[in-house]
């Protein structure tokens, strides 16, 4: 893309995977890249490319992805506040389950994939033998009670720099299966458990591997100590099912503050902004 009388702009991004084929453009399909790169074209009338800081699976939610985009430095939306480029995004998004949460503009060599140093990753678990009605298509029903505490021990095993070619899926083209997860927690809400995984980067479905093994564990089909065995194996055959894509939330990406910090700005409509 010709990146001459262009600005960088980081998008702040949430969306409800069930109906979206997942970040990735498809052939067929709803997908999130794709939306929005077609209300680009619309606000802007060009052609634009987004890239993402990772690719979410179909049905996989997001509260906080960020994916970047060169826009018009001359536009009249992008010499104003934020505030016109969301609002615009969001008329064109309106009969979607994508919004875009906030924006604004960074160094050129920022790389909402390449500049990130932590992706943080939320599993919801609602354990009871009613299925759920709010939170239908966005959590994991498990009619079994979770023993959490036999899950926080079983993770320990997890932590570190390990192989983990049991925790990830046959078709995963990453050409190593060396992975490192900083941290994983698990979280008690009244009949819901909630695991959040911190790390650098994941393997194709890890996360959603690692909840399926946790859940056996939890409802003690499996001791903790046999997590440690199912990582030593290096088979996926080993470890436990692939939990559902509605159960999980890609949460919140770090990026060094040079490029990218915390301080989004926060939109509201009571304000005049010029």
């Amino acid at each position: 893309m010709e990146i001459e009388n262009k600005v960088k702009y980081a998008l702040l991004i949430e969306y409800n995977g069930n109906g979206l084929v997942g970040w990735q453009k498809q052939k067929e399909g709803i997908s999130v890249q794709g939306s929005i790169e077609k209300a680009a074209e619309k606000i802007f009338n060009e052609k634009f490319e987004i890239q993402g800081s990772g690719r979410t699976d179909a049905g996989v939610h997001a509260l906080g992805q960020v994916a970047h985009i060169y826009l018009p430095n001359n536009h009249k939306l992008t010499t104003k506040h934020p505030f016109y480029i969301i609002s615009a995004f969001n008329a064109l998004l309106k009969d979607t389950s994508i919004r875009v949460i906030s924006a604004k503009s960074v160094k050129p060599e920022f790389n909402a994939r390449f500049s990130a140093i932590k992706r943080l990753y939320r599993y919801r678990i609602l354990c009871r033998a009613a299925p759920p009605g709010i939170d239908k298509g966005k959590v994991w029903h498990v009619r079994k009670k979770l023993d959490i505490k036999l899950m926080q021990e079983a993770v320990k095993y997890l932590i570190g720099e390990h192989d983990f070619t049991s925790f990830r899926t046959i078709n995963c083209q990453a050409k190593s299966p060396i992975r490192t997860l900083d941290k994983i927690t698990f979280s008690n809400y009244a009949d819901e458990i909630v695991m959040q995984v911190l790390a650098k980067s994941f393997l194709h479905s890890q996360v959603r591997i690692i909840a399926g093994t946790m859940v056996k564990v939890g409802d003690k089909t499996w001791e903790p100590h046999k997590v440690k065995e199912i990582l030593l194996g290096k088979d996926r055959s080993l470890a436990g099912p692939t939990a559902p894509p509605e159960g999980l939330y890609l949460e919140k990406i770090d990026y060094p503050k040079t490029l990218l910090d915390d301080n989004w700005p926060i939109i509201y409509d009571n304000k005049i902004y010029n």
